[in-house]
């Protein structure tokens, strides 16, 4: 159950020749692969390009009728080694993952495909999450392109540009036999635009054909000493073949080029921040005419030496604008200069931040900068916006800013966190209250949900390696100098993603005394959802249902356990001990089952709606906490770290500590309660119900509730007055 659905919308990949698309960038990208008659697409989801294999998903009876072949590939190396059908046929292959740990996943597969070449078309497209917001290490594709000398497109983000770098793609990987990245920010995978559509085409060689009349080349298979013919053939042929075509099909673009003696050099990406900043300065208008000539690089890598000093000739100096480092392209550009005797002056990274992402107000801040140094005239006149503005010498220069920053300085930062209800929270909490029997213990994380356990409140985790890693993170602490043992987590995605071979297979053969526990919530959650294969789900295109506990019991593990309900604090919390206790030796694993909160939300909420329209009786759960019973200590708060726990004001006068409160965003799920007892703190909380269409004998029971806890509380208010007297 993916975080959304694209039924409604996947009638517009059926548009023909000549009619309008409006839609957003996934959608259009999903189009264009089809009118380009693609043979197969692969791939793994990840931010920000999940949605593209949402969209491929529910678009499987489309790409049926077209004889396109679609699979959810068990990682992007699986994704990446598929495209081995278009080494030695003319098939035309996509594959989609996120980068760069995608990347770093399939860079064995890439690098193989790269040296041997490709006769038809092969494309990879990457969600570059790069920046503030990404939830990755921080580095760029760029570099996989350069080591294995794959082409990089990165088109202008705008649909029509975005459309065209998937047809001129395929068509480039063509010319020259050489795989084809595409990287997509995740501003352009979301932005929504319209383009002509042209009409969807069947492959003209089909799979089939490529079944039944196989073909084989071994000069394309990377052995010696066709290995070094590979690289020679590279650098003699196949860049030559791009940098042709992608001077004659004008992939990169100019736009006012001899308009000033200054320009401005750009990732194609970064061209809808760029020209706003020269729109917010006064030096373009919104609909791209800019009075500083732009150099796009719609295609990062190669770099093709003859336009840039065509476009550098007779300018004083040019600004690259390259997001990310290192500064590839910067470096390249002055090589390209000298070479030539070029005495252009190139600014990039001294203007703008060497690292981090750049944003409208990064971009508005460094071309005003570099505008300022070189034409000054242009701004003079001009009601600059702040950003562009020179800094004040010192912080007393500007009183809001100071004030801005003082009360920064007081705000308590608040660490991501779990989704209210999360089933993950309450084996957090399990090991907390594990730890405060038997000590602290090494604990190796991995990539997913669950890695907010590092943050506050439970603070658990020492490293992560990698997607499916966490158990061979803890590899080298394998050791019988110790009876404690180590713990490692692992989710479900990460399991069957690479977890099953390199942590459990591994742990098995190395015999290893420790735990793993894996974090089975139903989904591939974190990339929003989609189904694995342990998916309770029943999949009219996929196997799931196929248990974890009979996976790693497979491949020799003999000690396992599974708790199919995590929000049994006790149960999770007594699993742990015995499995860090034990006397039997060998590997240990513990599935820890719960339906993903939010994908459970999904799924039940429309059905609640509909029932509760239909007139239809439904029973909503919701905890509380009684303030004249919550002593205020907040343990609950400290084990748990549900957004809907906060605190109030106690109503006791004599009191002067806040006690505990759940708000309206509470979903039922139990847990304060169940830390509350697993760790024997209080009785305070409650269960109640919500009754939408209540029975007639429903609203009887509630007045007999409400009259005798009424005349109760009567009771005792009268005492306490005669208390007070």
């Amino acid at each position: 159950m993916a975080e959304r659905s694209f039924a409604n919308e996947v009638g517009k990949l059926r548009l023909g020749e000549g009619e309008e698309f409006r839609g957003e960038g996934i959608l259009a990208v999903t189009k264009a692969l089809l009118q380009s008659g693609v043979s197969y697409v692969a791939g793994y989801q990840g931010a920000p390009i999940s949605h593209l294999m949402d969209v491929l998903t529910d678009a499987n009876d489309i790409l049926a009728e077209l004889g396109v072949h679609f699979e959810h590939s068990a990682s992007e190396a699986t994704a990446t080694a598929t495209l081995a059908a278009s080494v030695n046929y003319p098939l035309r292959g996509a594959v989609t993952f996120k980068s760069t740990v995608g990347t770093n996943v399939a860079s064995d597969a890439l690098a193989n495909l790269a040296s041997g070449g490709v006769t038809g078309g092969a494309l990879l497209i990457v969600g570059e999450d790069y920046g503030e917001g990404s939830s990755i290490m921080q580095e760029r594709s760029h570099a996989f392109a350069m080591k294995s000398q794959v082409w990089l497109l990165d088109p202008r983000p705008n649909l029509e540009s975005m459309v065209a770098a998937v047809e001129r793609g395929f068509e480039l990987s063509e010319a020259s036999n050489t795989p084809v990245m595409l990287e997509l920010r995740i501003r352009a995978c979301h932005v929504h635009g319209r383009f002509k559509t042209r009409a969807n085409k069947r492959p003209a060689f089909t799979l089939k054909d490529a079944i039944e009349n196989p073909k084989r080349d071994v000069n394309r298979i990377v052995l010696p000493p066709a290995s070094y013919l590979h690289e020679q053939e590279k650098i003699a042929k196949r860049w030559p073949a791009a940098v042709h075509y992608i001077v004659e099909h004008g992939m990169n673009e100019f736009f006012a080029a001899d308009a000033k003696d200054i320009g401005i050099v750009m990732q194609g990406g970064m061209y809808n921040g760029v020209l706003r900043a020269l729109e917010l300065l006064g030096l373009a208008d919104p609909f791209g005419n800019s009075q500083v000539p732009l150099y796009v690089l719609n295609v990062t890598y190669p770099l093709v030496d003859e336009e840039f000093v065509r476009f550098c000739a007779g300018k004083r100096s040019i600004l690259v604008v390259e997001e990310g480092q290192p500064d590839f392209i910067e470096q390249a550009v002055n090589t390209i200069l000298r070479r030539a005797d070029l005495n252009t002056r190139v600014h990039g990274k001294d203007v703008l931040p060497m690292a981090g992402e750049y944003t409208g107000g990064v971009l508005l801040k460094g071309v005003a900068e570099y505008v300022r140094r070189y034409e000054p005239g242009l701004l003079e006149g001009r009601p600059l916006p702040r950003a562009a503005r020179a800094a004040p010498a010192k912080m007393a220069d500007n009183p809001k800013a100071f004030a801005i920053q003082r009360a920064a300085d007081q705000v308590q930062g608040r660490p991501p966190s779990f989704c209210t209800g999360c089933p993950e929270r309450p084996i957090f909490s399990a090991i907390k209250l594990v730890e405060r029997e038997l000590g602290s213990h090494h604990i190796s994380c991995d990539i997913g949900c669950h890695l907010f356990s590092v943050l506050p409140p439970f603070n658990i985790g020492a490293t992560t390696m990698g997607y499916g890693l966490g158990w061979a993170g803890a590899s080298a602490l394998n050791t019988r100098e110790t009876s404690r043992r180590t713990i490692s987590i692992m989710g479900d995605g990460g399991f069957w993603h690479n977890g099953l071979t390199s942590g459990v297979g591994n742990a098995v053969f190395n015999e290893t005394d420790n735990v793993l526990l894996v974090v089975d919530n139903g989904y591939s959650a974190a990339t929003g959802g989609q189904d694995v294969l342990s998916s309770k789900a029943e999949n009219p295109i996929r196997s799931t249902n196929n248990p974890i506990e009979k996976a790693v019991r497979g491949v020799g593990v003999k000690w396992v356990r599974t708790v199919t309900r995590t929000y049994s604090v006790a149960q999770m919390r007594d699993t742990l001990r015995e499995a860090l206790t034990t006397r039997e030796k060998g590997p240990k694993v513990i599935v820890a089952q719960s339906e993903c909160m939010l994908n459970k939300q999904r799924r039940v909420r429309p059905l609640m709606r509909k029932m509760i329209g239909e007139g239809k009786r439904v029973v909503r759960e919701r905890f509380g906490v009684d303030p004249d019973t919550c002593t205020g200590d907040h343990s609950c708060i400290r084990l748990s770290g549900c957004p809907s726990l906060t605190i109030r004001d106690n109503p006791d006068p004599l009191r002067r500590d806040p006690v505990a409160a759940v708000i309206d965003s509470c979903v039922g799920c139990g847990l304060c309660g169940e830390v509350s007892h697993a760790a024997v703190l209080c009785p305070s909380f409650y269960r109640a119900e919500i009754i939408n269409n209540p029975t007639a004998w429903d609203r009887f029971k509630a007045r007999v509730r409400r009259a005798l806890i009424g005349r109760l509380q009567r009771r005792i208010d009268r005492r306490l007055q005669g208390l007070a007297a």
